[in-house]
């Protein structure tokens, strides 16, 4: 296993992380300076950040800077009620695609959705099957597409608690399920995002790791589930603060010929986000090099 204790060459800063400093919203731009004033390496920005300033703007600032990415944040969202709300699904992730492709990431990051409507607090239906092979029909789709792009897609199982709202994909191996039903051959188009905040309980995680190998492993994201956990989607822990034991599972993933980025990616509306950017920054440096 790589040893980070010198260094933080592997880090990547998923820029959800310093959303906010102080509580204020801080633009990507300033995140993106940040990050390479304390010579951090990656970042994997989201999309309504990028928005918020402008594509070919911080196309340009990334390279500039000289920074990699990590991924990109995130495509997704694939259910819907109709045809019409399938059809915006997919021009939204084709869109995600080319966004991805203009900031050279190595992969976007799929959240795939559950049952629609129920993000918004009312579900449509209560058919998580359906759902699940909406999710799969939208990838295959989009898999095409991106394929032709040159765009690997990483599908991001979700803890199970977000099943109803965010992603009916809940483990390694209904991801891999996918993905070997969609990509049979391993061309490296297909693969996950493994986040341990959601898949560290999985007793099945190692063997689903083994099963994924060198070319599903498409990223590598870390933080630490907080007990008590009082919020379950924005009290995420920085790493050494909880109770995921994220050295064995880098170990599993790196015996697989893992070697890309650990990106840190938190969200912390009652901690982190309070603090200055710069601190969290600096903390997360400490942290990858300490207990990542």
């Amino acid at each position: 296993m790589r040893d980070f204790s010198q260094d933080h060459r592997a880090l990547s800063i998923n820029t959800a992380t310093v959303r906010k400093s102080r509580g204020q919203d801080l633009p990507l731009t300033d995140i993106l300076d940040a990050c390479a004033r304390h010579g951090i390496p990656a970042v994997s920005p989201w999309r309504d950040q990028v928005a918020a300033v402008g594509l070919k703007t911080i196309s340009a600032q990334v390279k500039s800077l000289g920074l990699k990415l990590s991924g990109y944040c995130r495509g997704g969202m694939f259910t819907a009620t109709d045809d019409a709300g399938l059809q915006l699904a997919r021009d939204d992730n084709r869109r995600a695609v080319d966004e991805a492709c203009e900031l050279g990431a190595p992969c976007l990051v799929l959240v795939v959705g559950a049952l629609p409507g129920a993000l918004a607090g009312k579900a449509a239906h209560k058919d998580i099957a359906h759902a699940r092979q909406q999710v799969s029909d939208g990838i295959a789709e989009l898999l095409e597409y991106a394929k032709a792009n040159g765009m690997p897609l990483a599908i991001e199982p979700l803890h199970p608690m977000y099943a109803a709202d965010r992603a009916c994909i809940n483990t390694m191996e209904q991801a891999l399920d996918v993905c070997d039903a969609l990509d049979p051959g391993k061309t490296g188009a297909l693969g996950v995002a493994v986040d341990v905040y959601h898949v560290w309980w999985d007793p099945k995680l190692q063997a689903q790791i083994e099963r994924a190998g060198h070319s599903r492993l498409l990223a590598f994201h870390v933080c630490d589930w907080l007990t008590p956990t009082t919020d379950l989607l924005n009290d995420r822990g920085m790493m050494g603060d909880g109770v995921i034991d994220i050295p064995r599972i880098r170990g599993w993933v790196e015996t697989q010929g893992f070697n890309g980025f650990s990106e840190v990616e938190i969200f912390s509306t009652g901690n982190w986000w309070k603090r200055d950017h710069d601190e969290v920054l600096k903390t997360c440096i400490e942290r990858h090099r300490s207990v990542v």
